[in-house]
């Protein structure tokens, strides 16, 4: 099945929209509330000068690994109907303009991480490399689902390190202070919403032998490969919930978004041309649960 919406098509010519289309800055939405989340359920105290840091280092990153994932993909964009009028390929952005942008939000990120502590700084380069070879996944297997999500779940991990890098006594420790409950419920969310996504290039996969679950197993098979995410996802949810005490709002929260979860896949299953509405339902999923978690833990 091939639909032609595209989050990342050029609709208004101005240099500011094309540039926020390549970057697509609404997805930060994705990305903050798992950070923030992932700083509390460290239970270690926060400052607002982590928080600051904490926050341009997703920024950073989110610049840096969307426009080289559209650099990366260009060749491939460009031979898709429903992906040839990103910025990149109308011209609107340049690809020198691309790469300075690489180059700027990649000095944000590790900035900001050096100026959190050694440890935020020394395990920088594992979330960097992770998302920056998320544009290579498809060319070598059809689970690049999986790789996105990671690149997500990791936002919980550097969260997690911003707060506890100050206050451990090593690396060790660093490490185990990362929420991993929560970090692998976010894994699994993303690697089925992102299962969904692919439905929309099934045909187009499979034409260019690039690698997913729908250009592998069919859309149906898409949806039950989401559907598997999902339920590993809430199960890890609700441990996460019972394991960190968790109030009420936050259960509220996350029965809200598992309710969301199905919800996607089964209006899928009813009519696949609504994969871009239930794309665009995850935004909800991950600010309402990361708010939560901040509220119960905060306030």
């Amino acid at each position: 099945m091939s639909l032609k919406w595209d989050p990342g098509e050029v609709k208004k010519k101005s240099s500011l929209n094309a540039i926020l289309k390549l970057l697509r800055i609404e997805h930060t939405l994705l990305d903050l509330p798992f950070t923030y989340a992932g700083m509390a359920l460290t239970h270690y105290p926060i400052t607002l000068r982590e928080v600051v840091l904490a926050t341009f280092a997703v920024i950073g990153l989110r610049i840096a690994g969307m426009t080289y994932n559209n650099i990366a993909d260009a060749d491939i964009d460009r031979k898709n109907p429903r992906t040839a009028r990103r910025p990149l390929l109308t011209g609107d952005v340049s690809f020198r303009d691309a790469w300075i942008l690489v180059a700027l939000g990649s000095l944000i990120y590790f900035a900001s991480a050096f100026f959190l502590s050694f440890y935020a700084f020394i395990l920088s380069p594992i979330l960097y490399i992770v998302i920056m070879t998320y544009p290579f996944a498809k060319r070598f297997h059809p689970f690049p689902h999986l790789h996105l999500g990671l690149s997500l779940a990791l936002i919980v991990f550097g969260g997690a390190i911003a707060t506890s890098g100050e206050y451990v006594n090593n690396l060790m420790e660093a490490i185990e202070s990362v929420p991993w409950t929560y970090f692998f419920a976010v894994l699994f969310w993303g690697s089925g919403f992102d299962a969904i996504y692919s439905i929309m290039d099934e045909e187009f996969d499979k034409s260019m032998k690039l690698g997913s679950v729908a250009a592998r197993f069919g859309s149906r098979g898409a949806l039950m490969f989401s559907l598997a995410n999902y339920i590993i996802s809430s199960l890890f949810l609700l441990i996460a919930w019972r394991l960190y005490n968790l109030g009420l709002l936050t259960l509220a929260s996350m029965i809200i978004s598992i309710f969301i979860m199905f919800y996607q896949v089964a209006s899928c299953f009813i009519d696949i041309k609504n994969v871009p509405k239930a794309f665009n339902l995850n935004l909800i999923v991950g600010v309402i649960v990361s708010i939560c978690i901040l509220i119960d833990l905060l306030l």
